[in-house]
C-alpha cells in the first residue's frame, strides 16, 4: 500500500491556496492603503472593481476620417482607389476616467491640509517627461508605455520631493504624469496610424495600476 507523507500533503495545499493568499494580501495592502490615504475599506473595494471593469469600457470622443490614394493593379494601374481610414479617440474609464477623478481627491486633500502644492507639480512635471521619453507610438497597438517606469519613478520622485505626504504626490504624478506624458504628448503620432486610441488604454493602464499599489504601499511608511 502506498502512503502520501502528510508534509507532502501539505506542500500541495499550499502551493495550491498561494495564488488566493496573495490575492487576499494584495487587497488588505490596497484597502490599508487607501484608508491612510483618506478613502474607507468600503469605497476602496468599490473603486478597484470599478476600475477594473472600468478598463473595458472607453468612451469615445471624436472621430477622424482619412482619405488616402493606392494604386490599383487593374488595367495596367491607370486607376486609383480611394481607401477611407477611420480613427478614433477615446478615453478609457477604468484607466483615466477614474485614475484622474482620485488624483483631483488627493489633491483636494493635500490642499485643505495645508500642504505646499509645489513638490506636487514638481513631481508631476518630472513624470511627465519620463513618462514621453520611455513611450512609443506602435502602429496597430496604441501608445506603450513599460508598467514599471509609472510606479517607479513616481515613488522616488514623492518620496525626495514631498516626503510629509508621498503616497497621494506618488499617486497624482504618477497618473497625470502617465496620461499627459505617454497618451496626449503622442496623440499626434498615434493618431496619423488610424485606428482607436484609447487614453489610459492598454498601453498604460498597467502603470497606472501599479501606481496605485506603490502609492497604497508608501501611505504605510
Amino acid at each position: 500500500m502506498f502512503f502520501i507523507p502528510i508534509a507532502i500533503l501539505l506542500f500541495l495545499v499550499f502551493a495550491l491556496s498561494l495564488p488566493f493568499l496573495l490575492l487576499l494580501a494584495y487587497f488588505h495592502i490596497i484597502v490599508v492603503g487607501f484608508s491612510n490615504l483618506g478613502i474607507s475599506p468600503h469605497n476602496t473595494v468599490i473603486i478597484l472593481f470599478l476600475i477594473l471593469i472600468g478598463s473595458l469600457i472607453n468612451i469615445p470622443l471624436t472621430r477622424k476620417e482619412r482619405v488616402t490614394v493606392h494604386e490599383s493593379r487593374g488595367l495596367f494601374g491607370l486607376f486609383s482607389v480611394p481607401m477611407v481610414e477611420t480613427s478614433y479617440l477615446a478615453i478609457n474609464v477604468g484607466g483615466a476616467v477614474i485614475p484622474i477623478l482620485l488624483s483631483l481627491y488627493f489633491l483636494y486633500q493635500i490642499y485643505i491640509k495645508g500642504f505646499v502644492l509645489k513638490p506636487v507639480f514638481i513631481a508631476l512635471g518630472l513624470m511627465i517627461i519620463i513618462c514621453r521619453v520611455f513611450s512609443k507610438a506602435v502602429p496597430g497597438r496604441g501608445v506603450m508605455l513599460p508598467a514599471l517606469i509609472p510606479p517607479a519613478f513616481s515613488a522616488i520622485f514623492s518620496m525626495i520631493l514631498a516626503p510629509g505626504f508621498a503616497a497621494p504626490t506618488a499617486f497624482i504624478s504618477g497618473v497625470l504624469g502617465s496620461l499627459i506624458g505617454a497618451d496626449l504628448l503622442n496623440l499626434w503620432n498615434i493618431r496619423k496610424y488610424g485606428g482607436l486610441l484609447s487614453i489610459g488604454g492598454a498601453g498604460v493602464f498597467d502603470g497606472i495600476f501599479l501606481v496605485g499599489i506603490v502609492s497604497a504601499l508608501l501611505s504605510g511608511l
